[in-house]
């Protein structure tokens, strides 16, 4: 895939932060957008804007990515209105913090709903369109957190690490089958979006000094440059993404560390992380 001009580019979780870049930038390159969100209001202005730039059709729709029966519908309604599907962006995603021993079974199953099965709904559910497409490529936003652990986000962790696998088995089958789809995993660093304030949280987390360094100390890049480094892999058929100076300099530093950059890693969260709430 060489231009996104005049492809049908199907994005989840179009709302808001990197989702709503992606969106407005495949607009500005004359691409057919299906846009999704289960926030109608942050998916109204992601749609405005998406026209300002002049996309040639924006179609939007209301999606919980964990519900099937919902993804199934939905999928097959894009399907039918554009006649075809080209790309596909499994961007909608959640955070959670907290210790594992903290964290509710609630909210676990929430966020494997969302990060996990929502990428395997949109991957089962679009890939035989995009195989039919004849010039197909499926996008899965993993994370850095997909790449190495860290303190804090179990249940986080275990999503992107799932989403990583996942995509990169995809892939392999792809090619095995000699199907025109390309597939690229996108592992994101700190970027400034609202995911952390979005979060939920353990009873012992602070949730505001959670939000607070995240936004103030690791998210250092704007959603538009990410969606610029994501569609540039895209157009690449790139198979790993990596967004970021942080998430270049971690996954190498991972990489060369083994196993003992855990130990890093708790040193310094032992210095940095917000200190646990106490629970009456």
């Amino acid at each position: 895939m060489k231009t996104l001009k005049n492809q049908v580019v199907v994005i989840t979780g179009a709302g808001s932060g990197i989702g709503r870049a992606i969106a407005v930038n495949c607009a500005r390159r004359g691409s057919l957008l299906a846009l999704s969100d289960v926030d109608e209001a942050g998916l109204a202005e992601t749609v405005a804007l998406a026209e300002d730039a002049e996309a040639p059709e924006v179609r939007s729709d209301r999606l919980d990515v964990a519900d099937r029966a919902a993804f199934t519908a939905y999928a097959a309604a894009v399907a039918e209105h554009f006649g075809r599907v080209n790309v596909v962006v499994n961007n909608a995603g959640v955070a959670l913090a907290g210790d594992a021993i903290d964290l509710s079974y609630e909210d676990m199953d929430w966020i494997v709903g969302i990060n996990f099965w929502g990428v395997v709904h949109g991957t089962k559910e679009f890939l035989p369109h995009l195989i039919a497409s004849g010039d197909g490529h499926l996008v899965n936003l993993s994370s850095l957190f997909g790449l190495l652990a860290m303190p804090g986000q179990s249940a986080y962790n275990a999503t992107k690490f799932a989403v990583r696998g996942f995509t990169e088995a995809v892939r392999e089958e792809m090619l095995i089958a000699g199907h025109p789809v390309g597939v690229t995993a996108v592992h994101p660093g700190g970027i400034k979006t609202a995911i952390a304030r979005n979060a939920r949280v353990s009873d012992q987390e602070d949730k505001a000094a959670t939000a607070k360094l995240f936004d103030e100390k690791l998210a250092s890049m704007t959603p538009e440059k990410a969606a610029e480094i994501i569609v540039g892999g895209i157009l690449r058929n790139r198979a790993r993404v990596l967004v970021g100076l942080d998430a270049h300099a971690l996954h190498h530093f991972q990489k060369l560390a083994g196993s003992r950059y855990e130990d890093v890693v708790a040193l310094v969260a032992r210095k940095v992380m917000p200190a646990k709430t106490s629970v009456v």
